[in-house]
C-alpha cells in the first residue's frame, strides 16, 4: 500500500485559489510546499466567489473523514469572509449577514468531517479592503455602488477573531492586521488615529495600493506578508531536532532508504 502523505489544506475563497500564482516573483503555495516538502502535501481548496454558506454546503464534498490507508489532514487553514462581507446589491448576491457568517465559520471549524482528522486548525481573518479602489472598479463594471466597504469588511475580520477565540485549540492568523501594519509602516505621514487606509472617509489609499492592486486581492508582496505569519506555525514537529533537514519525511532520507534486494 502506498504511504499516505499527511496534508496541509487551504480552504477558502479566491484568496486561496490565487495562492499558487506567481506574483512579483513570489508564490504563497509554492513557498508553503517548499517548507514542508516530503513531510506534507499542500492541498488547495480555494473556491473563487464562495462565501461561508457555499462553503458549509460544499464541505462534505471537499473534506471527507479519514479512511484506512488514506491521507489525514494535519493542518487546516480557513479563509472566508471577503465575499460574505459584500454589500447586498441588485448586481451582487454574495452577502452573508455578520451573525450568520460567525455561525457558518463555527460550523466549519467544528464540522465532523474536519474534527475526525484532528488537525491543527487556523482561522485567517479576511484582509483589509481598499474601498477607494473597489468603488472605482465596481462603478466601471456596472454596479450601482461599491460592492464592498472598508468598515464592513473590518467587522467581518473582527468576527473571525472572535470565532477563533471561542474554539479552544483553534489558532488565529490575523491577515487583516498584518497587511494593515505593513501598509501603515509604508505610508509616510499617515495618522493611524484617523480613518483607516482605503476608507473614502479619509481619502487615502496609501500603501494598500501596492498590497491590494484591485482593492481586494493580494499582490505578491501581500502574499509574502501572509506567508511570513503562517510560516512559524509549521514545522514544530522537526524544528530544533539534530537532523531537522530530514526528520519527519514520509519516506526515509536517501542515506537510510532501503535498496532492492
Amino acid at each position: 500500500m502506498a504511504a499516505p502523505w499527511p496534508q496541509v489544506v487551504l480552504f477558502g475563497d479566491s484568496l486561496f485559489q490565487g495562492a499558487p500564482d506567481l506574483k512579483e516573483g513570489f508564490s504563497f503555495q509554492a513557498a508553503l510546499q517548499s517548507q514542508v516538502i516530503r513531510r506534507f502535501d499542500v492541498v488547495n481548496r480555494g473556491l473563487s466567489g464562495y462565501n461561508t454558506s457555499n462553503a458549509v454546503k460544499a464541505l462534505p464534498d471537499i473534506i471527507t473523514p479519514p479512511v484506512p490507508g488514506g491521507p489525514k489532514i494535519a493542518y487546516l487553514f480557513i479563509l472566508f469572509g471577503a465575499n460574505d462581507a459584500s454589500i447586498l446589491l441588485p448586481t451582487n448576491k454574495q452577502h452573508v449577514p455578520l451573525e450568520q457568517y460567525s455561525a457558518n465559520l463555527s460550523a466549519i471549524v467544528t464540522h465532523p468531517s474536519i474534527t475526525a482528522h484532528n488537525p491543527k486548525i487556523f482561522v485567517v481573518t479576511p484582509p483589509p479592503l481598499d474601498e477607494i479602489r473597489i468603488t472605482a472598479l465596481d462603478l466601471a463594471w456596472g454596479h450601482p455602488a461599491a460592492t464592498r466597504q472598508a468598515k464592513v469588511s473590518a467587522s467581518y475580520s473582527e468576527a473571525a477573531r472572535q470565532v477563533a477565540a471561542a474554539h479552544p485549540g483553534v489558532t488565529l492568523i490575523d491577515l487583516w492586521q498584518a497587511l494593515m501594519d505593513r501598509a501603515i509602516a509604508k505610508t509616510p505621514g499617515y495618522d493611524p488615529k484617523g480613518p483607516m487606509l482605503g476608507d473614502p472617509e479619509g481619502g487615502q489609499r496609501g500603501y494598500l495600493e501596492q498590497l491590494l492592486p484591485d482593492g481586494l486581492h493580494l499582490s505578491g508582496e501581500a502574499y509574502q506578508v501572509f506567508y511570513d505569519i503562517v510560516k512559524p506555525h509549521l514545522g514544530s514537529e522537526w524544528a530544533g531536532t539534530a537532523e531537522e533537514d530530514r526528520v519527519g519525511f514520509v519516506l526515509p532520507d536517501w542515506r537510510v532508504a532501503p535498496w532492492l534486494d
